[in-house]
């Protein structure tokens, strides 16, 4: 079978981080292989880097059960989605001053490292929909994740007028059709939690039409107890920050305050970071620090790639999918 991706790593990545990302690629390989489920969180913006154009495969190809993300992931591969032809890319993004930051506020344009999301036909274009969906569910008296609002969004078929890239190349699209677990931690903090506040306060929402952040870790405590027997459930940390931070806390959590004694570990961890090892950082901690919380086990394969994941991430997904 031919393996492009295989080949090449494993004949130029020998020695330090890419060493790293090949052991902990083929310990992903090897966790599946043995029956074992993954979860993979997502922070910082990996779907406007259009992270989405691999993650979607490895969804539809069953090498992911369950999703952590930041409410920014979240929405902005929808964002993408509908406006892909208005986003402008700033390679010289180093070399902007403020006034040129000044320039493109006042044209619309929200710019994350090198690319600007349209304002107007990104953010807008969904909140016309996302809106009218909210406001029928508090009107027959239902509350959902933010995840489940936005699956309903797009299983509905109202933005397909707007699609702008191909379908396959959207990780939510293909998680909604699997109707994929995904918790949202934190998802006040993005730009559709902010418009929903905005309509709290108008007073045409009520907030517990949103289930919260509680009831997320409910969710997921539920979904862990179920599907950790055998060989386990093993944690593909992108990045740092409360995508990770939050759903790994479920196992000492189930351990310690519910006493569930016999609740595994995770069963296999890694994590491709850029942030360096510093006082008190939980994003730039190694994976042995887990160990004190009660999060990993001392056999847990534990693996960090440091580096950026818009580089690693492709690859480490792309080997994956050739050998799983």
């Amino acid at each position: 079978m031919n393996k492009p991706i295989t080949e090449f790593i494993e004949k130029y990545y020998l020695h330090f981080n890419a060493a790293a990302l090949v052991d902990a690629s083929k310990g992903y390989v090897a966790h599946l292989k043995e029956g074992g489920k993954m979860m993979i969180t997502l922070a910082g913006a990996m779907s406007t880097a259009e992270l989405g154009k691999i993650l979607a495969e490895m969804i539809r190809q069953d090498k992911v059960d369950f999703i952590s993300c930041t409410g920014a992931n979240l929405e902005e591969d929808l964002m993408n989605l509908v406006a892909h032809s208005h986003y402008e890319r700033v390679p010289h993004y180093r070399d902007l001053t403020a006034q040129d930051e000044w320039d493109l506020l006042e044209r619309g344009l929200n710019r994350v490292t090198d690319t600007c999301i349209p304002e107007e036909e990104a953010f807008r274009r969904l909140q016309k929909h996302i809106v009218e969906i909210w406001k029928d569910a508090e009107a027959k008296g239902e509350r959902y994740f933010p995840h489940e609002f936005m699956y309903k969004m797009i299983l509905s078929g109202v933005l397909e007028q707007y699609y702008e890239i191909p379908r396959e190349n959207s990780w939510m699209i293909a998680a909604a059709e699997k109707n994929l677990p995904i918790v949202v931690p934190g998802w006040e903090d993005s730009t559709m939690g902010n418009i929903f506040a905005s309509y709290c306060i108008k007073g045409e929402l009520t907030a517990t039409t949103m289930k919260s952040g509680i009831e997320y870790m409910t969710y997921l405590a539920d979904w862990y107890t179920k599907n950790s027997a055998g060989k386990g459930v093993g944690f593909f940390q992108i990045g740092g920050g409360i995508a990770g931070d939050f759903p790994i806390c479920v196992v000492p959590m189930l351990y310690q305050d519910m006493e569930m004694h016999d609740i595994p570990f995770w069963s296999y961890f890694c994590q491709i970071s850029d942030s360096t090892t510093s006082y008190g950082s939980y994003s730039g901690a190694v994976p042995n620090e887990k160990i004190t919380w009660g999060k990993l086990d001392i056999t847990t394969p534990k693996f960090i790639v440091e580096s950026d994941a818009t580089i690693c991430a492709p690859l480490m997904f792309s080997y994956i999918l050739e050998n799983a």
